[in-house]
């Protein structure tokens, strides 16, 4: 098969697309009765916010797209305004799922364990009497509806609040009869409210904020009639726009921008599913938007103020068992972190293990009076970072402290920029980059004095430096004071921090440079062992496959006979099993417990094989507009260690496991007649106390 063939539409999977697929593996998870129920709960929840997300960035770029007339097409030959027809087919099929799932199994589920969402025709004389001083003393002091008139235009509704719409009849105290009002709830009220035990009817019984306003919002218009309340809600472009020619200070120009990202151009509107056409209308024109873009639910319109639910319920029962992440034997038994390092790499596979090494190694580098420098890029760390506390320590002890933060880390640029001034205060220099490359890297150097020479230690991780995250993604870490690897660290950081050019690099691979081509060749070699006949195979695991050329040559490597397993939690636009382009190729996604996040790349290599580890996905963007890096791991118990953990015991997996089907759909895997096997149980088993 030519070139020419291998680059018709037919062998992609729009990326887009497939980024909807996994959200219903998500749901999935809601579904499954053999998980405990709020866990079920919680994935609901997450399918709510990933589509959040989804609209915010990819449906507001294809609607930018559209806006500006262009007919660029992907590989996959859709154009932008086909595929917004598929993305609003697809997810009205996904939200239909979401409420059905939540108001026909998960409530009653929930009610069946004594846990109650209490409408409001079933609230007794004393909830009533409670919600209503509730009302009187909470919501009511912090409420400012907004009637429609000349004077008081539609108000700005900001990104993702929970609004409502009330139609009224009569005439105000000044004899206006606007006929409609716009009622934002408070952000600073939960939308779940616990009833105290003294008015509770069952062990835990909630009312939402939405159910109080609804029943008390005629109290808000005294001398008129009020025909009707409707929820809404408008999902807003969520990018932030800075030209990187042009602005001269990074953080000024993100600290402007953040605003801006609360009352962008809409693009999405959800609305109580009783509301009627009219009302629906007015707001479609009021927000600018079309037909298309107007979901109407049978619920709550945000889901995922769910989240909150099994944190307020102490219901063992109803939750995953608890755990301990592990501690290798070699940091057990040692209470210095160098000595450690020196005496042999350490490899810590989170959350299954624990992240508090990556602090000590950190709290020991800034009480260490023979540590002269720390080295640091954050892209996530979250609130009241240890990590951050530790670094600040550094600096105040004086150390030479380098932090690379990158601001436009998305959604999370306002705390990354209190987290910068934090650093600066204390005396750490801060860095924001490259301007034009998000630094995605995930680095710490700490350089040593240790008998008159400088020793560089370093840890180099597939996740970010984020002590919540490191209990819900699977991440690796790699502790390291091998030579070649912690001066290649040194040149990176230098390359990120002055104007020079890094040099090349011994040991790993790096983006925008090296790691783009270096997979391509790893590929092409593989290729050329099967051409000889010789064994040729890859196990690569990752986030997502989207990149074009790389799908090109994996498509070659199948043509050749190479073996090829892909474990891609989210997008692949790789179509697998295509007679004659893509037969040797398997893609499964494993969608458990935790998010799956590691990155691995094996290669055969006639049996000397090599294995990496990265920060990277195989994308565009983590190949050409990032700092990424690659590292290999070379001592061959933790090469073999990870060749089993993160890449054959996934390959087994019979329970948590969807196979992607050359039609772009997913298959659940299914254990059959054999042995259930689940990866992240089974490491959990292995790793965790």
């Amino acid at each position: 098969m030519n070139a020419e063939t291998l680059n018709r539409a037919e062998l992609f999977i729009n990326r887009e697309l497939s980024l909807l697929e996994f959200n219903r593996r998500v749901l999935e998870q809601a579904a499954n009765e053999n998980l405990p129920l709020l866990e079920r709960l919680t994935f609901l929840c997450i399918t709510s916010s990933n589509l959040d997300e989804f609209f915010e960035i990819r449906v507001s770029g294809l609607k930018q797209q559209v806006a500006y007339g262009s007919v660029q097409r992907g590989p996959d030959n859709l154009s932008p305004s086909d595929l917004l027809n598929r993305i609003s087919e697809t997810v009205r099929q996904i939200v239909k799922k979401q409420y059905q799932m939540l108001n026909d199994d998960i409530l009653p589920a929930l009610e069946s364990k004594n846990i109650y969402f209490v409408r409001r025709d079933d609230w007794d004389t004393k909830q009533s009497n409670w919600i209503k001083r509730y009302f009187n003393h909470e919501l009511l002091p912090v409420l400012s509806p907004v009637g429609m008139d000349p004077a008081h235009p539609f108000p700005q509704v900001s990104n993702k609040s929970l609004n409502f719409i009330v139609s009224l009849e009569g005439k105000d105290a000044f004899g206006r009869n606007s006929g409609i009002a716009i009622l934002q709830a408070p952000r600073s009220l939960p939308r779940l409210i616990q009833l105290p035990a003294s008015c509770a009817s069952h062990d835990y019984d909630f009312v939402f904020l939405s159910s109080i306003i609804h029943a008390y919002v005629s109290d808000l218009f005294p001398g008129m009639q009020v025909k009707g309340c409707f929820q809404f809600r408008v999902t807003r472009n969520g990018e932030l726009f800075v030209d990187d020619e042009e602005v001269d200070d990074l953080m000024r120009a993100l600290e402007g921008e953040l605003p801006s990202r609360r009352f962008a151009d809409a693009v999405r509107l959800e609305v109580a599913d009783n509301c009627p056409q009219e009302i629906v209308d007015y707001l479609l024109h009021q927000f600018n938007l079309q037909p298309d873009d107007v979901y109407q639910v049978s619920g709550p319109v945000n889901l995922s103020r769910l989240m909150t639910i099994p944190g307020q319920i102490d219901r063992p029962d109803l939750k995953f068992p608890g755990f301990n992440p592990g501690l290798p034997s070699r940091l057990s038994s040692s209470n210095d972190i160098f000595d450690t390092i020196r005496k042999g790499d350490v490899l810590l596979h989170h959350p299954f293990q624990s992240f508090a090494p990556v602090v000590d190694f950190l709290r020991q580098a800034a009480a260490d009076a023979n540590v002269l420098a720390i080295k640091q890029t954050l892209y996530r760390t979250g609130e009241g970072s240890a990590v951050v506390d530790a670094l600040v320590e550094a600096a105040k002890a004086g150390k030479e402290v380098t932090v690379v933060i990158e601001l436009r880390a998305r959604f999370d640029e306002q705390e990354n920029i209190g987290l910068a001034n934090v650093l600066q205060a204390a005396g750490a220099h801060v860095s924001y980059g490259v301007v034009g490359h998000k630094t995605h890297a995930k680095m710490i150097m700490v350089v040593r004095r240790e008998e008159k020479r400088l020793k560089r230690y370093a840890h180099l991780s597939t996740g970010n430096y984020h002590a919540r995250t490191a209990r819900l993604y699977t991440d690796y870490g790699l502790l390291t004071n091998d030579q070649a690897i912690t001066e290649d660290v040194h040149k990176i950081f230098q390359q990120l921090t002055a104007m020079g050019r890094a040099g090349k690099l011994r040991r790993l691979l790096q983006s925008p440079f090296t790691l783009y081509k270096g997979i391509l060749e790893f590929i092409q070699r593989e290729i050329e062992f099967a051409r000889a006949g010789k064994p040729a195979r890859i196990i690569a695991k990752m986030n997502s496959l989207v990149e074009e050329q790389i799908i090109l040559a994996l498509y070659e490597a199948s043509q050749a006979g190479v073996r090829i397993d892909l474990i891609v939690r989210g997008a692949c636009c790789l179509r697998p099993g295509i007679k004659g382009v893509s037969d040797n190729i398997q893609v499964r996604s494993i969608v458990g417990r935790f998010l799956e996040h590691t990155r691995i790349f094996c290669f055969h290599n006639n049996g000397e094989s090599q294995l990496f580890c990265s920060s990277a996905d195989w994308m565009d963007r983590n190949f050409f507009r990032r700092v990424e890096t690659c590292f290999p791991i070379d001592d061959k118990r933790l090469k073999q260690r990870i060749l089993k953990e993160g890449l054959t015991t996934y390959l087994a997996d019979n329970t948590q496991a969807w196979i992607l089907q050359s039609d772009g759909s997913y298959k659940r895997c299914m254990p059959g007649n054999a042995k259930p096997r689940s990866a992240q149980d089974e490491i959990l088993a292995a790793l965790a106390d």
